[in-house]
């Protein structure tokens, strides 16, 4: 399974594509950061956030695309920025026909270092080994979109066994 994991931000987009299957050693295939300039309009903003998320759907092919779900934060400006950004990244998915995942901040972060209130250190420390890097990617976005594609490889199995079951159960009772 091939995964491109997207940490949103309108400033700073993180992005990493990871490749592998549950209880195997994973791959990371690339890692890096989508910026925007801070000074230029919304529009022009939001367009390069697409822009650079299409040059790496394009060069890396993933089969599924896992966005950090948006939250509630204090700044509501912020999360204005975070929520654009994560639409771009779901919108340029779904026009590929690319199934697109949301995880929660706490859930990444259980699912790599085993505690949804880990410091973004410890997230980056976990990723580094389980990835086997040399280091931990900086920023801490880039990072954090690994840690979301690792999230997604190892939490899909039983996501979609779950959604089998819904589905067979709904199937059945509405044969009754």
């Amino acid at each position: 399974m091939r995964v491109l994991g997207v940490d949103p931000g309108l400033t700073r987009c993180g992005v990493g594509v990871v490749e592998g299957v549950a209880g195997r050693p994973l791959t990371m295939l690339g890692v890096g950061v989508v910026r925007t300039p801070v000074d230029a309009e919304l529009g022009h903003r939001l367009v390069a956030v697409e822009q650079g998320l299409e040059e790496w759907l394009d060069e890396y092919r993933p089969e599924y695309v896992a966005v950090e779900r948006v939250f509630s934060q204090h700044n509501v400006r912020t999360v204005m920025g975070t929520a654009q950004a994560s639409a771009v990244a779901t919108l340029c998915a779904a026009r590929r026909g690319i199934p697109v995942a949301l995880h929660t901040p706490s859930e990444v972060k259980a699912a790599v270092t085993g505690s949804g209130r880990a410091e973004k250190a410890q997230v980056g420390a976990m990723v580094t080994r389980l990835l086997r890097l040399s280091a931990p990617p900086r920023p801490a976005d880039a990072a954090d979109a690994l840690a979301l594609a690792i999230c997604h490889i190892w939490r899909a199995p039983a996501q979609n066994r779950l959604q089998q079951a819904a589905a067979l159960h709904a199937s059945k009772g509405r044969r009754r």
